[in-house]
């Protein structure tokens, strides 16, 4: 299903010179005519006549007996035509010989090639298939030359790729292959720099199960064949560096097999990339510069578990489909700030080719999808959330990755980023691979591909895609389809290992980043620390914060029965304070739940169409005061009634003013906004998430009455009263149990207020407690329920 790549129509070996002539190209067999013979000797002389004159090397007096052998030897020729040459570095170039320095290029379709140093120009011999040699008298090579490369009609000023050493250095070597390198991007992958005095590009790649790899872009007509890369030995880096090229060139590598085939690949580190369904990697360097450090410098002083919470989960690219990065950051940031909530969660906005997977099988690990812009459009937008005091967290999806051929999947000819195992590398249920966390440089493309998001474009939390499926060695898989680890479990001790290093390694270099997982079993101590060995053996993983989906499932289905029936399923909204405590968590009302004939969330509610918004208020106020972090996915805050769907995101127009029901889906956003508003202003439902003294049920048994009722506490003891009522009518005097220290409380919060659209039964004076035991406590109030509803009540 996912598109051919449109930037591989490159000329290889057979039609190549039909494909030159058709760009224009000159091609090798193309006579030498006069004008281009006068065109290069004018080019060779300007150039000899604006070199800088030093006396670095001097010819050397003639030798008497016969010159070395200056061209290629016939090995390395047959190796660098076919694309398996491991050091082109050492033939190519300037090198010292018996008898001068030799100078070998290689440059299919090439006329005739002038070297051109500070004292001499020379023409090399022309020694067929694009080589081009010859032996210079010089007493040591220079430290730089030129290459006139003569093509049919034009000449070719450049410097040579071959003269210069390594751009990577081995401290980086170093620490990729011991897993460390922590800012691995500024080592692998398209940078542009100046090098050795010459601005160009510097291309590195892992690949080492390669024989060969090649350079292809737009820069040479997509034809490697003069581009080939040099092996930085046991590293399986693959190293080149390009004179005069820079941002917006696209290229890939050519990558020559074990079995001497080719294959053309995407850079795995790339930082852009073309609009799917086209699949070039493009050189790019960021010239942003941000706006945030007000946010930045401060977004550390409170522990995220302390502090208020509430996600407001998007999907880009259906947002407002058709804006860009920077459209909607004209947009966006003053749409949530509106709304009150104080974070955003980017459904994955790395690059992935097919559009349906919502970005959940991601191709381009290092770059923003181009789909709504460039890298830097993405920053200015994460810049632009900040300013207006709202955090920015992504999906980041280290769990697998796509098949397609351009991209990781055999990325040298044998398995590299994906297990060797076949039963360990297939995903059973995606149709993707995973990753081999065990090996040492794909733990670290991983674990620095984390930290890259939070440095480069200041993001401050990661919501880790489906950790279940990494911990586990027989997910989804039958027995037989499975192999234990060493000691005969089911855990994946590897996958362990690599989430305890990301949130370890994120955490020291980010204060006030957040990690989050979405881990759907019971494994023990997913926001524990790493170095606190749990019962199972293992150490916690380490993540800050777990989407609780045990919560998200019980309380969906109880507000899923009809009022009647509720009573039989009382405990799916108390069992999840049994274990409330066990991590921390948020509560995620995420895309996953309103999509693929589950419905959205208004409309999983029972009854007419009053009732259905009057449950989901009654159920957003009980969410909002639960313990725990709120997650609310977009188009659910106006009660959208259809199914989210990509292609199109949420049904807008039902705020337009004109649609007869707009006062109903505005009076759900009004709530939502209220919810957010009297939420960050009091403390009691945030500060104390985590602890077991935040919170003190009241009334947690009224099943018959389909009632809810608990206390939370802030950090200093002070209350605030909760109570959710999932019943048609309305409860006068209904009698719950407070603390006798309270003299009086008051009604904040009411979701069956008129201009959310509910009937307006309230509460509308301070309410004095009795001395009548309730609830085991000595004194009471008497409260008037409304139907299907939540109230929120403080001291007064």
């Amino acid at each position: 299903m996912t598109p051919r790549p449109s930037s591989d129509d490159s000329p290889k070996k057979t039609g190549a010179k039909k494909k030159a002539a058709a760009e224009g190209k000159p091609t090798a067999k193309t006579p030498k005519t006069a004008d281009a013979k006068t065109a290069d000797a004018k080019k060779a002389d300007k150039v000899g006549k604006s070199s800088k004159k030093t006396r670095e090397a001097d010819p050397l007096p003639a030798a008497d007996s016969a010159p070395a052998f200056a061209g290629v030897q016939p090995g390395d020729r047959e190796r660098l035509l076919s694309g398996t040459h491991h050091d082109p570095h050492g033939v190519l170039g300037a090198h010292p010989i018996p008898g001068g320095v030799a100078f070998r290029t290689f440059r299919p379709y090439a006329l005739a090639v002038t070297v051109v140093t500070d004292e001499l120009r020379a023409e090399l011999q022309d020694d067929g298939d694009g080589f081009f040699s010859g032996l210079l008298p010089l007493r040591a090579v220079p430290s730089s030359y030129r290459l006139l490369v003569s093509y049919e009609g034009t000449v070719q000023d450049t410097e040579d790729a071959y003269r210069f050493l390594p751009a990577i250095g081995e401290l980086d070597l170093h620490l990729f292959g011991e897993g460390r390198h922590e800012q691995l991007w500024q080592a692998l992958g398209a940078e542009p720099m100046v090098h050795q005095g010459v601005a160009g590009t510097r291309f590195t790649v892992w690949a080492p199960n390669a024989r060969g790899v090649r350079v292809v872009g737009t820069f040479n007509f997509w034809d490697g064949a003069a581009y080939p890369m040099r092996s930085l030995g046991s590293s399986g880096v693959w190293e080149l560096f390009v004179p005069a090229i820079g941002d917006g060139e696209l290229y890939k590598f050519d990558i020559t097999r074990a079995d001497g085939s080719h294959t053309l690949r995407a850079d795995p580190m790339a930082r852009r990339t073309e609009v799917p369904p086209k699949t070039s990697s493009i050189v790019t360097s960021s010239s942003y510069g941000w706006d945030d450090d007000t946010w930045m410098a401060t977004r550390a002083s409170r522990p995220v578990h302390e502090a208020p919470f509430s996600v407001y989960e998007i999907h880009l690219a259906s947002w407002r489909p058709g804006l860009t990065y920077r459209q909607l950051a004209d947009q966006l940031p003053s749409y949530v700030a509106d709304l009150g909530f104080t974070h955003v969660e980017l459904m994955p906005v790395a690059e992935h080719p097919f559009g349906g997977s919502w970005g959940y099988q991601v191709t381009g690990f290092y770059a923003p999808t181009a789909r709504l812009g460039t890298p830097d459009d993405f920053k200015h937008l994460v810049d632009a959330l900040h300013r207006a005091g709202i955090g920015v967290l992504m999906d980041w999806v280290p769990a697998h990755f796509p098949r397609d051929d351009w991209a990781l999947a055999e990325f040298d000819g044998r398995p590299l980023y994906e297990h060797e195992d076949p039963q360990r590398a297939a995903h059973p249920d995606w149709g993707t691979l995973e990753f081999d966390y065990g090996r040492r440089e794909v733990r670290n493309f991983l674990v620095a591909n984390a930290v890259y998001w939070c440095e480069e474009f200041h993001i401050d939390g990661l919501r880790v895609d489906a950790v279940a499926s990494m911990l586990y060695l027989d997910y989804s898989r039958e027995p037989g389809q499975w192999t234990p680890n060493e000691h005969g479990g089911r855990e994946n001790p590897d996958a362990v290992a690599f989430l305890q290093e990301m949130n370890a390694t994120v955490y020291r270099r980010n204060p006030g980043v957040v990690t989050i997982a979405e881990e759907s079993t019971a494994w023990d101590g997913v926001t524990r620390a790493t170095d606190h060995i749990g019962p199972g053996g293992f150490g916690g993983l380490g993540f800050g914060l777990k989407w609780n989906m045990g919560w998200m499932h019980d309380s969906l289905d109880y507000a899923a029965h009809e009022p009647v029936y509720r009573k039989h399923h009382h405990h799916e909204m108390t069992f999840s304070m049994v274990y409330a405590y066990s991590e921390n968590y948020v509560l995620p009302i995420s895309h996953d739940e309103v999509v693929h004939g589950k419905r959205s969330l208004v409309s999983k509610m029972p009854g007419d169409w009053w009732q259905q918004r009057a449950t989901l208020r009654a159920y957003l106020g009980f969410m909002w005061a639960h313990p725990g972090k709120q997650l609310l996915f977009m188009g659910q805050e106006f009660a959208q009634g259809a199914e989210w769907s990509e292609t199109h995101g949420p049904d807008w127009w039902l705020l337009d003013p004109a649609y007869s029901a707009e006062p109903d889906h505005r009076g759900i956003r009004d709530l939502v906004r209220d919810l957010n508003t009297t939420y960050q202003r009091e403390p009691a439902l945030w500060e104390r998430d985590t602890d077991p003294a935040g919170f003190t049920w009241i009334a947690g048994d009224a099943a018959d009455d389909n009632v809810f009722a608990f206390l939370r506490h802030d950090a200093d003891g002070n209350p605030l009263l909760a109570v959710s009522h999932f019943s048609p009518v309305v409860r006068h005097g209904y009698r719950l149990g407070v603390p006798d220290d309270i003299p009086a409380w008051h009604e904040i919060l009411n979701t069956d207020t008129t201009r959310y659209g509910g009937s307006n039964v309230h509460n509308p004076d301070p309410v004095k407690p009795e001395p009548h035991p309730a609830h085991g406590r000595p004194a009471s109030i008497q409260l008037t329920l409304p139907p299907l509803a939540t109230v929120w009540l403080r001291p007064a």
